[in-house]
């Protein structure tokens, strides 16, 4: 039996975006992907978990193997800058995430305090929604 593949979906403070992303990713491939709550804190992996990823973890430590692990990285551009979130996302979180061999689908969300200059107003749903697109376009060319 082929193995599923594995979404990493990382998510800090409220763990709001990260909740979104797993609903939809769950909504779009159902039971076909396995899913992994990577929360900076328990908040944002319980919220992750409640909304439907199959497993979860907390932590730096979490976070560092749960990237190595992953075919698909998720989440807000933050996880991979040092010292994002309030501080959540340490410098050994984002290096793991950013040197992941790992597929990564990031999301620009300005309340992260970064702006990518060129990237066309979206809402954040809609950014979401542009990202498990991009998943299912990447998991599809992985198939094949």
């Amino acid at each position: 039996m082929p193995r599923k593949p594995q979404i990493a979906v990382v998510d800090g403070q409220g763990g709001g975006v990260g909740k979104v992303l797993v609903e939809r990713l769950r909504q779009t491939f159902g039971q076909a992907v396995k899913i992994t709550a990577l929360g900076t804190n328990s908040r944002a992996t319980a919220e992750m978990l409640r909304a439907g990823a199959d497993e979860g973890a907390t932590g730096e430590n979490a976070i560092v193997v749960g990237a190595g692990r992953a075919d698909v990285i998720t989440g807000v551009l933050a996880i991979v800058l040092a010292n994002t979130l309030l501080g959540e996302v340490t410098p050994r979180m984002a290096e793991a995430i950013a040197t992941s061999p790992a597929h990564k689908l990031l999301i620009p969300f300005s309340k992260c305090g970064v702006e990518i200059v060129g990237v066309a107003p979206d809402s954040l749903s809609g950014r979401i929604d542009q990202a498990v697109r991009q998943i299912g376009d990447y998991l599809a060319e992985a198939e094949a």
